[in-house]
């Protein structure tokens, strides 16, 4: 898998721009892939390095549109540790 493939977006959460202070960035990830791609992957596309990676499976919450219930989609969160001093700019200046 290449990275674009790992990483598929950032988490843009009121809590993910309070981790950001800490130096620790939020990314939805490949549900197949594993803390040393994710690792790799994000050092290869921002060129930064990281310290660490936490994982987790974000579960479905069941959802209603009238008469037809449903689940939303399960996917992958990695919260991203960097080594101090670096940034990743993905909203600009908002940071």
């Amino acid at each position: 898998m290449t990275a674009h493939e790992i990483i598929i977006r950032p988490v843009v959460t009121e809590r993910s721009f309070d981790l950001m202070n800490d130096n620790k960035y939020t990314f939805e990830v490949a549900k197949n892939s594993n803390k040393i791609e994710i690792a790799k992957a994000i050092e290869e596309l921002f060129e930064v390095h990281v310290v660490k990676v936490n994982t987790l499976n974000v579960k479905p919450k069941p959802k209603r549109v009238r008469y037809h219930k449903g689940y939303t989609r399960t996917w992958k969160k990695a919260i991203v540790t960097l080594a101090e001093g670096e940034t990743i700019e993905i909203f600009g200046n908002q940071a």
